[in-house]
Parts: structure tokens; C-alpha cells; sequence
């Protein structure tokens, strides 16, 4: 049997720095999703890794991970438990066993949390493991925390943790104590790739639809409009910690100022949670309310370049967009990274095919995705 988890991206939609501040963020899944595929093994002692997308893989014995991490003992599927130092040296050890290009180096620590999740879930089993994903890594579209989620989904679709019904055919979801149990463990995969991440990615991908989130406490928002963005990933590369430093900085020379615009990003974010949350009586209702969200982003845009987050490449995605009358953000850090412009239902495949065509002149990428959708999904598979 084959075990086939999912889990979704996310954006921000709005409050991105202001969260950092102890002000209100609202992040919502997108239906992009990373896919894991594990299939147990009994003809060879072998655990191998295929990361599709790179075109890389791994294997090693199940009697090396077992020399290499004897001090774990028994698998605990049950109990998310933090990786220790010592297991991180542990971990570095098998992972430079195998051949590491130079030029991917920064993704060797997503196979960290590979072998611990794997590892701590299931034990020392031999399997075939597959992911690919639609999301592009280091875009802040929450592609780690949905590669965390979609692993610890299939991972504990094996194990004695979780009860399914592995007849049921197609796409089906955890019950809401299981997907806390998957959602505990991709937090775990997340501290090993990131070290201190908010908790807020991986929540928005294992419960899907729309998080609001304000100094830690996380609050789940059903979202009743059928909203779709245009992504655009500019390619431009951001140090997010400079970023937030830069913004605190200008905080602590401008509180008065500083404290008006963290405000104000705020009421932006509490209407944006209203507005989603309500119901459309008829298509006039929902265009009123679209057209709301894209002064919401507007007025967010503006704020957010005041705090000096902006970048040129995202003013291009800009004034690009409003040559179509569509209104746009940045969605996470800023100073590169992605943008976000919102597609109204009333809008035509031809006018987004020119928009992605004149953006694809400036080296940008763009793509389609629907907001809020569901979380971690899991499928099997009994042929072969």
C-alpha cells in the first residue's frame, strides 16, 4: 500500500511586520500543495528519498540510521518531541554520507527533518519516499511548513496514532485531535529547518482556510468568499531578518509615527477577517465586497513601502497590475519575494494571460491560486 499526504502554501493577506510588533496578521492556504508518497518496503532494508522536483536522491540502510541513532529507541508517534543537539550531529552525520551538491547545501536541512520525522514516527522501517512540490522554495509561500505537514500526514497514516479508513477512495481529512497531532509534528520538522518559526505556516496548512493571528495566539477564520490571487514570484531574494531589524529600527527612531502605521495595518487586517467571513446575497454583494479587499490591499501596499519594505521589483509587479485596474500587495517580507494581485470573479482568462505575458517580460513568475482552501489531505493506494 502507497500513503499519499498534501498539504497547501500560504500567503499573508494582510499585517506581514506588523505581526512581528504584536499587531494583528491574517494568512490564508493556497491550493498549491507539496505531496509526499510513502510506500513500505519488505524486499531490502533500504529507506530512500526521491526529491523529484531537484532531481535528487538518497538512500540509506536501515542498519546505518539505526547504528547512527540507536539513542532514539522505539518509534513515539504519539508524542511530538523536539530534536535534540545531539541528534542534529547525529542527523549531519547520515546526511553527509550521501552525495550533497554544493549548490543545494541549503537544503540539507529539510532532509534533517526528513530523517527525524521519519525516524521518531515510524521507527527504523525500510520505504520508498517521493515529494514534489507546485510551491518555489524561499518565496514565503510557506513551502518548508507544507513539505513538514505533507510528510508527518503520511508518515502517521502508517503509524498506531491515527485511525483511517484506508478503503475510502480519493482525498480525505483528519479528524481535529489528528490533524493537531500532524500539525504538532510539522512544527517539529519546522524548528529544525528554520529554529524559532512562528507556528503560524505549518497551522495554515494542516487546517487549510484562514488563520488570524496576533502575539501567538492563533484564531481559525472560515472564509465564505471564493476569492483567487495572481502570485507573482519576482525572484528577488530577501534577507528577512535584515528586513523586520530594518523596521524595528525605524520604530524605535519613529515610535509615535511607527505606532499610527502598525495601527492602521491593523484595522486593515480585522476588516480584511470580516469582510471574508461574510456571506454574498448576490454577485453584486460579492463585487462590492472584492472591491473592498483590493482598497484593503492598496492602502496595505502604501503602508507597508512607508515602513521600507517595498522593492523595486515589487513596484514593477505594481504599477503593472494597475495598467489592468487590479490591485496588489506584497505578502510576507517584502524586499523581493512575492506579490500578490487580486483577480475579481468578474475578470477574463484573456486579461490575466496578458498580465502573467507582461510580467513574464521582467523575469517574474505568475501563477493562479484560490484562497482558503482545505488543509492536510491524505489518499491510499493498494495497487502493486
Amino acid at each position: 500500500m502507497e500513503v499519499t499526504a498534501r498539504a497547501p502554501g500560504k500567503i499573508i493577506l494582510a499585517g506581514e511586520h506588523a505581526v512581528v510588533h504584536g499587531y494583528t496578521a491574517v494568512a490564508s492556504s493556497i491550493d498549491l500543495y507539496t505531496v509526499f508518497s510513502i510506500r513500505l518496503r519488505s524486499d531490502d532494508d533500504i529507506v530512500k528519498l526521491k526529491l523529484n522536483d531537484i532531481g535528487l536522491d538518497f538512500s540509506w540502510s536501515v542498519r546505518r540510521i539505526k547504528e547512527v541513532l540507536s539513542h532514539l529507541g522505539s518509534p513515539f508517534s504519539s508524542t511530538p518531541t523536539s530534536c535534540s543537539l545531539e541528534t542534529i550531529k547525529s542527523l549531519a552525520t547520515l546526511v553527509d554520507e550521501q552525495s550533497f551538491p554544493e549548490t543545494k547545501i541549503g537544503l540539507a536541512s529539510g532532509v534533517y527533518a526528513f530523517l527525524w520525522l521519519y525516524t521518531s514516527i515510524l521507527g527504523f522501517k525500510p520505504a520508498t519516499v517521493t515529494v514534489s512540490s507546485e510551491l518555489p522554495v524561499g518565496a514565503g509561500l510557506g513551502s518548508s511548513a507544507a513539505y513538514c505537514v505533507s510528510l508527518s500526514a503520511a508518515l502517521l497514516a502508517l503509524s498506531d496514532s491515527v485511525k483511517l479508513d484506508v478503503s475510502q477512495k480519493g482525498w480525505s481529512t483528519f479528524n481535529e485531535s489528528e490533524a493537531e497531532l500532524v500539525n504538532k509534528w510539522a512544527f517539529e520538522g519546522e524548528k529544525i529547518i528554520h529554529g524559532k518559526p512562528s507556528g503560524v505556516d505549518n497551522s495554515v496548512s494542516t487546517f487549510g482556510n484562514v488563520i488570524k493571528f496576533k502575539s501567538g495566539v492563533m484564531t481559525r477564520v472560515n472564509s465564505n468568499m471564493p476569492l483567487r490571487m495572481l502570485i507573482t514570484n519576482t525572484k528577488v531574494g530577501r534577507d528577512t531578518k535584515a528586513l523586520v531589524a530594518n523596521v524595528s529600527a525605524r520604530k524605535s527612531r519613529h515610535p509615535d509615527a511607527m505606532c499610527s502605521v502598525l495601527n492602521a495595518i491593523e484595522a486593515i487586517s480585522d476588516e480584511w477577517s470580516t469582510i471574508i467571513q461574510s456571506h454574498a446575497v448576490d454577485d453584486l454583494y460579492l463585487s462590492a465586497n472584492e472591491e473592498k479587499l483590493g482598497e484593503l490591499m492598496e492602502m496595505n501596499q502604501g503602508l507597508l513601502l512607508s515602513i521600507g519594505v517595498s522593492h523595486a521589483s515589487i513596484e514593477n509587479v505594481l504599477q503593472t497590475s494597475m495598467k489592468y485596474k487590479l490591485a496588489s500587495k506584497l505578502t510576507g517580507a517584502g524586499g523581493g519575494g512575492c506579490v500578490l494581485t487580486l483577480l475579481p470573479t468578474h475578470i477574463s482568462g484573456e486579461v490575466i494571460d496578458k498580465l502573467v505575458e507582461e510580467l513574464g517580460s521582467f523575469g517574474f513568475q505568475s501563477f493562479t491560486a484560490g484562497i482558503g482552501g482545505k488543509g492536510v489531505q491524505i489518499s491510499f493506494d493498494h495497487s502493486s
